[in-house]
């Protein structure tokens, strides 16, 4: 029988990657009886400045972090390609490969999902997948909502989580307080970094020298 559960995806520069993302996924796992989630390293990241490391590395130190977990997948298609690495791309390329009814659910954290509406082509999102977000609590949320987006949100509270796409939902996830933009500033001042990203991935950072400097 072929596989109906939804398929999560979870996107970003992973420059580096940190708990913070790996607990997020799972936690989105558990909540939405994901079979999977799939870690997509952005390549060529247009709505910001290029990433600290390489693509290769970055590539090189999600698989390291999602090793040993069944549920991990590392897909490198936006490394891969010689463009621009548009979550709308990478999403239709997935539609197309996993057909029309398995359902496809974008994993963000509330600061992401609040900044929706400045990504490319952002409403076509839907049109692919649903959007589940991680909300932290003792946060602000959605009160930093833009209103095109609380907008959408309202118009997509009838589609059912059930169908291929076109929901938003949210789950309650665990805080932590990790950010790659402060490991870099703590590495580049040679401090520790342990507990906030595996040893694997530290390990990754001190063999190539990642992020020594400011």
């Amino acid at each position: 029988m072929a596989e109906t559960r939804p398929v999560g995806i979870l996107g970003g520069t992973f420059d580096p990657i940190h708990l913070g993302h790996l607990r997020l996924a799972e936690e989105m796992a558990d909540a939405l009886g994901l079979s999977e989630v799939r870690f997509v390293p952005a390549g060529q990241p247009p709505h910001r400045a290029p990433p600290r490391s390489a693509a290769a590395d970055r590539l090189q130190m999600v698989r390291l972090a999602t090793a040993g977990n069944p549920r991990f997948v590392v897909d490198a298609r936006e490394v891969r390609a010689a463009r621009p690495s548009y979550t709308v791309d990478t999403l239709a390329d997935l539609r197309a490969e996993l057909g029309p009814a398995r359902p496809l659910v974008l994993l963000l954290g509330v600061d992401a999902f609040c900044g929706l509406p400045t990504w490319h082509d952002w409403r076509r999102l839907f049109e692919f997948a649903h959007i589940a977000v991680g909300e932290r609590p003792g946060t602000a949320g959605l009160d930093a909502a833009p209103a095109a987006l609380r907008a959408e949100i309202d118009a997509r509270r009838a589609v059912s989580p059930g169908a291929a796409a076109g929901s938003v939902r949210f789950v309650a996830t665990t805080l932590l307080d990790i950010s790659a933009t402060a490991i870099r500033d703590r590495l580049a001042r040679g401090h520790s970094v342990r507990y906030l990203t595996p040893d694997a991935v530290l390990d990754h950072i001190h063999l190539h020298r990642l992020y020594t400097q400011p």
